[in-house]
């Protein structure tokens, strides 16, 4: 066996390429920004990429390694759209009721073209693993030079699942849904009979109105349950205030310099349990603890709510390789109220998601309790479970009282479950929260056994880390026990039924999964990191095996994601170069699998650091390529030539290789 230093993965010899080296990608710092506004990024905070010398492995300055490490702070994302822009009215051939005032325009004639030409996404087919990848298809179906942008003989995937596109002369597959007559002029196409079959299978729900917005941005969308639950806390502008502003108990213990042990914080977790006595129901509402819908997930596999790349697509493809539960991105109860459409575009569900939930953040029952109230109204067949975020570390939650910094505010915490219980009906709440705040003070063990009995919640998720740890150490599995444990017994000695428990962190493969499950009595595990590196992990766990996946197979899902990601943001060349972004967003973790075949042991770790490494073919190389011009490349297979005006910067520095300008 190779020797190779602590934490590396064991790659074969006859793999090894030992002249260059892969930096670590620093999820950390990364997971630690993930606003997309900003300032482009510095060039020279990136390190240029690296070239085999005669020692074997490149020296780099402090400097340059400083700059290698942590995230790109100033991702910015421009939408790439078309040179001149049509009416979508127009595009769908229905006349447009601003006419000359329409800030589009509705020339379809010059619309076309200006259009660039249709593009072709390859049927699976024509994937393989030889350059080019992609088998180039020899056809004669061309407008024959009467609409040089049109291509019939592409096909348009939101046509293919629905009948038809709802960005009609926009889209970018036109040719697949359209028809030319002899004088060249150019109608649209409908499916009826497909049009009627896939109605509901492909209709994504939870899709908010107008009028709701509305009357959210104007504050007068109606919150009675809300109202009365603040009432009944007793929680004027003044209380709330004095509230938000006094100290908690451990919080006057540092500021005098103290220490806190276990004494103490029983103390302070005894105070507030009698702060946070049972009260009775309002009248108006809908559902005790006791009637909410029981979570029966013991042996469900459950996709973890992922900030950026967990979106709708990824989640789509993630159900098709056997995700059970999925769970949108964390939204924030303020930007809910305020009618943020990116935050409301967060609960938007595919049919295909079976367990769906939504996680919300914020730091007091003022706002979460109403968008909760929302969330079970307009959405009540729509959202299976609403998941707290207990668990978020990054400073832009945490500093807002939000997220972790809940795990340290038990009697808040409660007030807040026990509202959105009021508010949600028969949606059961669910919590995701982490082993602590500071390491070496763990804290869930005291606060989970609360969670359920008192409280109502009907799951619980525990990351097996402090919030100050983040991804530094490994996953303390033994103290989930401990947690879990505790859990057990307080139902048991309160005749509760039993509420699921899931834990969380560096789960990697089947093996991990099961060990795990065994070892700790969790009913299952959230997987996170894993399903971003190896998608097919849920695969894996529902088979109870170790998949060596071919690069065309892998090929095929990135076909797959490309397809769900142009039925979700659509075909124009906006929604083609979003789902680009987002698809380079999904190969900025991928690149990290390292084929189980490569290694000379099983199963691979995921804190273990790659060498770099050939595949066993050119397309597996190419997947193992730690350069984001790299992914454009794969991009460009499904989705056409990227604009020059697209740019794509990684969230990883280490990724950032040379010019960030791809086009």
């Amino acid at each position: 066996m190779t020797t190779l230093p602590p934490g590396t993965a064991p790659v074969k010899p006859e793999f090894l390429l030992s002249s260059v080296y892969r930096p670590a990608a620093d999820d950390d710092t990364a997971e630690g920004f993930t606003s997309h506004a900003g300032h482009p990024v510095d060039p020279s905070a990136t390190i240029p990429d690296r070239e085999p010398n005669p020692g074997g492995r490149k020296s780099f300055s402090k400097e340059q390694k400083k700059a290698q490490r942590g995230a790109n702070k100033g991702r910015r994302f421009g939408k790439v759209r078309d040179e001149l822009e049509l009416c979508w009215r127009v595009a769908n051939g229905v006349i447009c009721e601003h006419g000359s005032e329409c800030r589009f325009i509705h020339d379809v004639s010059a619309y076309l073209a200006a259009k660039p030409r249709d593009i072709r996404l390859p049927p699976i087919s024509s994937l393989t693993n030889i350059p080019p990848f992609v088998v180039p298809e020899i056809t004669n179906q061309s407008a024959e030079g009467k609409q040089p942008s049109l291509d019939f003989g592409t096909t348009c995937p939101c046509f293919e699942e629905a009948g038809e596109c709802r960005l009609g002369l926009k889209c970018r597959f036109l040719g697949a849904h359209a028809s030319m007559d002899e004088s060249g002029a150019i109608a649209l196409v409908t499916d009826e009979e497909k049009k009627s079959k896939v109605a509901l299978s492909n209709t994504e729900l939870n899709q908010v109105s107008a009028e709701i917005l509305k009357l959210l941005r104007q504050k007068k969308y109606p919150k009675p349950i809300t109202d009365g639950y603040l009432k009944e806390l007793g929680t004027t502008n003044q209380a709330r205030g004095a509230e938000e502003h006094a100290p908690a108990p451990e919080e006057e213990l540092k500021e005098d310099g103290g220490q806190l042990n276990d004494q103490m914080m029983e103390d302070i977790t005894t105070k507030r349990s009698s702060d946070d006595t049972d009260r009775n129901d309002t009248p108006d509402v809908p559902a005790r603890f006791s009637e909410k819908k029981r979570l029966h997930w013991k042996g469900k596999t459950y996709l973890a709510p992922l900030t950026t790349v967990g979106n709708l697509p990824f989640r789509r493809l993630c159900v098709s390789l056997g995700a059970d539960i999925t769970c949108g991105e964390m939204g924030l109860a303020t930007s809910f109220l305020t009618a943020s459409r990116e935050e409301w575009s967060l609960v938007r569900r595919h049919p295909s998601e079976t367990i769906f939930g939504v996680q919300i953040a914020g730091n007091k029952p003022s706002t979460m309790v109403p968008t909760a109230e929302i969330l079970g109204r307009e959405f009540a067949s729509g959202i299976d479970f609403v998941d707290i975020n207990c668990g978020c570390p990054i400073d832009l939650v945490f500093k807002t009282g939000s997220g972790s910094a809940l795990l340290d505010a038990p009697a808040k915490l409660g007030k807040i479950i026990v509202g959105m219980n009021k508010a949600l009906g028969e949606i059961p709440v669910t919590v995701k929260l982490r082993t602590g705040v500071k390491d070496g003070r763990n804290t869930s063990h005291r606060l989970m056994p609360r969670l359920g009995s008192e409280w109502g919640v009907r799951c619980v998720t525990l990351h097996g880390r402090t919030r100050q740890q983040r991804y530094t150490k490994l996953a303390d599995w033994g103290y989930i026990k401990q947690c879990v444990d505790a859990v057990r017994a307080r139902e048991e000695d309160e005749g509760l039924s039993p509420i699921p428990i899931f834990g969380g962190g560096d789960c990697f493969s089947s093996e991990d999964y099961w060990e795990k499950v065994d070892s700790t009595g969790v009913d299952g595990i959230m997987i996170a990191r894993g399903a971003l590196i190896k998608p097919w992990i849920f695969t894996e766990v529902k088979e109870h095996r170790e998949w060596d996946i071919s690069s065309r197979e892998r090929l095929e899902l990135v076909r797959k994601y490309a397809e769900y990601g142009l039925t979700h943001f659509g075909t124009d060349t906006a929604g083609v170069n979003t789902t680009r972004r987002y698809l380079c967003e999904a190969l900025s973790f991928q690149y990290r699998y390292v084929p189980i075949g490569l290694l000379e042991r099983l199963p691979g770790h995921i804190n273990e650091r790659a060498p770099a490494f050939k595949g066993r073919d050119d397309l597996e190389t190419l997947f193992a390529s730690s350069s984001s011009q790299d992914w454009v490349k794969i991009s460009e297979m499904f989705l056409g030539p990227a604009p020059e005006t697209w740019t794509f910067t990684p969230k990883h520095k280490s990724n950032a290789h040379g010019d960030e300008s791809q086009g």
